[in-house]
């Protein structure tokens, strides 16, 4: 079977100048003989989506500090609708999809506990700082199968290093990634906003509302729409200039309004004592983590480092059970 080979064909012939073709992939730090039926960027999607970091993000905080409600987003269905509006960019721009997929599906992997407020906490305690993106990448290179990696190729990796606002991707898939991260937060963190009562929809300024419309799915589609039209048959990503400013505009209403509210900040302080003192413990007697983190000091990294790892790699109930079971007294009987 030579399934690879035709898609591989497909996509020489089909995609756009500027798109990532397979074939031409830099390829992987390990080579590794090819799948007969998957392209490289296909196999890393798989890679990903059966990984333990994957499964995780079920459990992980995206904005709201373990919300009571059945519909806030976690970390795990942010980065679906990111893969969505990613896939359908990509798609319409003729770009390499399965590439701009993989990138979404892993790019927020190494995210910590309680969202920005643990990656906050790490970013204080672990002396060489702490970033969600490199934190990703060292996920899929060297904690995911018992410290082998998922040996993904150079192109994803490329994509989940600088999906952030400051970052500088290497491809136009990467590029799709990184504003389609943006599209999705801020307009999911906005309904979710408005279910948890923190925000009502006509709270937005006039002047966002007229430039993308009323609701998340206008917004989405407007954005989404600005970039197929500005970047279609060119070799770039962008969004039309109106389009751009009320986007921005939109953020900065959000880190006002949402990010940056007083009840947000008072679980933040929760958070500050929790991870800390986990932290803390951790860094006196390092052989009290799980095994895998033990064998990354016995690899010869720092004991910081893999205390840092281990309390990236928590979910929310994980960080909350553990803690409870260090620092809060358990009751007991007397009979």
């Amino acid at each position: 079977m030579e399934l690879r080979k035709i898609q591989e064909e497909i996509e020489t012939s089909g995609l756009s100048s500027g798109a990532t073709k397979s074939t031409f992939s830099k390829g992987r730090e390990k080579e590794e003989e090819k799948c007969d039926i998957r392209t490289e960027f296909q196999r890393d999607r798989d890679r990903i989506i059966h990984c333990k970091a994957f499964r995780r993000m079920k459990h992980k905080t995206q904005v709201f500090i373990s919300p009571e409600g059945d519909h806030y987003r976690t970390r795990l269905t942010h980065t679906l609708e990111v893969s969505q509006i990613a896939r359908t960019v990509a798609r319409a721009l003729r770009l390499n999809e399965d590439l701009a997929e993989a990138i979404a599906l892993g790019h927020d992997l190494g995210h910590t506990p309680f969202g920005h407020s643990g990656e906050a906490v790490l970013n204080r305690l672990y002396a060489e700082g702490f970033e969600h993106c490199d934190q990703s990448l060292r996920v899929v290179d060297k904690l995911e199968k018992n410290g082998e990696g998922l040996n993904l190729t150079y192109e994803v990796r490329d994509g989940i290093l600088n999906h952030r606002t400051s970052g500088n991707p290497g491809t136009l898939e990467g590029k799709v990634v990184q504003i389609s991260d943006k599209i999705a937060y801020i307009n999911h963190d906005i309904d979710d906003a408005i279910r948890a009562g923190i925000l009502k929809e006509e709270d937005i300024p006039k002047g966002i509302i007229e430039v993308l419309g009323k609701g998340s799915s206008q917004r989405i589609n407007t954005m989404i729409r600005s970039i197929v039209n500005e970047s279609i048959n060119k070799d770039k990503v962008s969004m039309s200039k109106d389009v751009h400013v009320a986007m921005n505009a939109l953020r900065a209403f959000m880190f006002d309004k949402v990010y940056d509210d007083e009840r947000a900040k008072n679980e933040g302080e929760k958070v500050e004592r929790m991870l800390s003192d986990l932290y803390e413990y951790y860094i006196k007697d390092y052989e009290k983590m799980e095994n895998e983190f033990v064998e990354i000091v016995k690899r010869g990294e720092t004991v910081e480092r893999a205390v840092c790892d281990y309390i990236a790699c928590m979910t929310d109930r994980y960080a909350v059970s553990v803690y409870g079971k260090l620092f809060v007294p358990s009751s007991w009987n007397i009979y």
